[in-house]
């Protein structure tokens, strides 16, 4: 392939976009089958297959994906392009792309981000989620500028990476306030046979839970495990359970899921790490992060 049909790469993004052929179609203005042929050519020209079907809809393949994040960036450009030509302005916002592991608490994640948002410079910042070694290769490859996870990149990782810790927090236990009033009395040993949601198995906040309960000899009802924290604090609201958070976020959970604290405890410490594949850091999006939040 010398060159790449821009044209036929946004067809392929927005049918990708859209879900299927038929409402690409439709914004476009453009009949069905012209749209599938030119994907066609696209696909041609890559030698690889972008679609599989799944019965009437298009599913993406692996290669698909890929194609996919290099168009949605493209068009992205493209579109900041005609901004800075409408305003008149050379200038552009600095694209600012980080990696959230999906096991930190989205309220972390947002008090961690909250410095990137007040600069002063424009800056256009993308949250991707996803597991921990997933978001280690794409910033080895230079598709994130930054992750946030709840632990460092051990020394054996085969990417090069550095940690920069941002700060730590205590673990608080919630609940409704009918459960609130029961085992709030006598805590942490009336958690013994309470009913508790816990975060998923093999995180580090797991682990360190199931220490202190082993520590403390508790021996707690486990009703349910989540590998997304916010539909466990869902399911806490809806006094299905008693569910644990970081301290440093205590108000906002309270606040947003009308719960009260039963109780606090030290002894397991979530530590909140911003991970980068550069030593001195030069991002103003990161450096500001990283600045501010050394006093978490």
């Amino acid at each position: 392939m010398d060159w790449l049909n821009y044209h036929h790469l946004y067809y392929f993004w927005l049918v990708a976009r859209e879900g299927s052929i038929a409402r690409a179609a439709k914004l476009l203005h453009l009949a069905h089958p012209t749209i599938s042929k030119q994907l066609q050519q696209l696909e041609a020209s890559f030698s690889e297959k972008l679609f599989d079907r799944a019965g009437r809809n298009l599913v993406l393949t692996e290669f698909g994906h890929t194609v996919f994040r290099y168009a949605e960036e493209i068009f992205s450009v493209g579109r900041e392009l005609q901004d800075a030509v409408r305003k008149k302005s050379g200038s552009r916002p600095a694209r600012f792309e980080v990696g959230i592991v999906e096991v930190l608490p989205k309220l972390v994640a947002h008090r961690l981000l909250e410095p990137a948002f007040q600069l002063e410079e424009d800056v256009h910042i993308v949250c991707r989620q996803g597991k921990h070694d997933e978001l280690l290769a794409e910033l080895a490859v230079h598709r994130l500028d930054l992750m946030f996870s709840d632990a460092p990149v051990s020394p054996t990782a085969s990417v090069k990476a550095f940690n920069h810790l941002l700060g730590e927090s205590g673990l608080s236990f919630f609940a409704t306030s009918q459960f609130a009033s029961i085992y709030r009395q006598n805590f942490p040993n009336s958690l013994n046979a309470a009913p508790l949601l816990l975060p998923a198995d093999k995180t580090a906040v797991r682990r360190d839970l199931e220490q202190w309960f082993y520590t403390e000899g508790l021996r707690p009802r486990i009703v349910g495990e989540f590998e997304d924290t916010a539909l466990m604090n869902v399911f806490g609201q809806d006094g299905v359970g008693i569910f644990s958070a970081p301290t440093m976020i205590e108000k906002e959970i309270c606040h947003q899921y009308k719960v009260r604290v039963v109780g606090r405890t030290d002894a397991v410490c979530e530590r909140y790490y911003a991970i980068s594949v550069e030593r001195r850091i030069k991002h103003p999006a990161v450096l500001a992060i990283c600045e501010d939040n050394s006093s978490l």
